[in-house]
């Protein structure tokens, strides 16, 4: 007699042996997206050292830049406005008036330039404080001109440029605080004058906040640089 097995034993043993030998699925996927996972680590971690590279370079502009006298005789010195209390200067104010009054009286340029605009609720502009104060001083007033709106340093040194170019002057000499230098000078540039920078006394700023003050100025001058100073201003309000 012959003995048969049953087809359905049959059956399961031939498609257990194939389960077993089936490739598992997601495997190959798991590690590409692994891959790809590190990929962007890495990208993203070269990027962020190119930028604190980037920064730490302007920093160490910034700070060399604040210990540097350029004045040199020239057509015009543009002190840059700061505070004002009532038409009273503030010291930070006032030691930038006196550097360019200095300067003016040392023969480096025959006009002044005095800026910044009105803040809210004050009744005298910045650069009318200015003027007054050098008025009282003995300049002539024939020698001071008043830039009385604007309300930043490249919204000042834009209008400076402007109504100085129609009385033939692009020549000029400005005076801020001295961490202010590099920024000065580069939106100078960017408004079309030919600018040195002669550095006030930092009367009015304690030692311990000049390097906050770099620090600021190293980020301001790093955005600058990549979008441009009138664009830096309008996102800045």
């Amino acid at each position: 007699m012959t003995i048969t097995e049953p087809r359905a034993a049959a059956a399961g043993g031939s498609g257990g042996s194939r389960r077993s030998h089936r490739p598992g699925r997601g495997g190959g996927g798991g590690g590409a997206k692994v891959r790809i996972s590190g990929v962007l680590l890495r990208a993203a971690g070269l990027l962020l050292g190119v930028l604190i590279l980037y920064l730490a370079v302007t920093f160490v502009q910034v700070y060399q830049a604040s210990g540097d006298d350029d004045a040199r005789r020239t057509e015009a010195i543009v002190v840059l406005g700061a505070a004002q209390y009532n038409g009273r200067p503030s010291p930070v104010l006032e030691a930038r008036l006196r550097h360019g009054l200095d300067l003016y009286r040392r023969g480096l340029a025959p006009v002044m330039v005095v800026t910044g605009g009105r803040r809210s609720g004050d009744t005298f502009t910045e650069a009318t404080a200015g003027y007054n104060w050098l008025r009282d001083r003995g300049v002539p007033d024939d020698a001071i001109l008043k830039e009385v709106d604007g309300r930043n340093t490249w919204e000042s040194l834009s209008a400076v440029a402007r109504f100085l170019r129609s009385r033939g002057i692009d020549e000029v000499v400005l005076v801020s605080d001295n961490y202010h230098a590099l920024r000065l000078e580069e939106v100078a540039r960017e408004v079309g004058l030919d600018a040195s920078i002669s550095p006030a006394a930092a009367e009015g700023h304690r030692s311990d906040r000049r390097l906050r003050s770099v620090l600021r100025e190293a980020l301001a001058v790093g955005a600058g640089r990549v979008i441009g100073y009138r664009r830096l201003t309008r996102l800045a309000g």
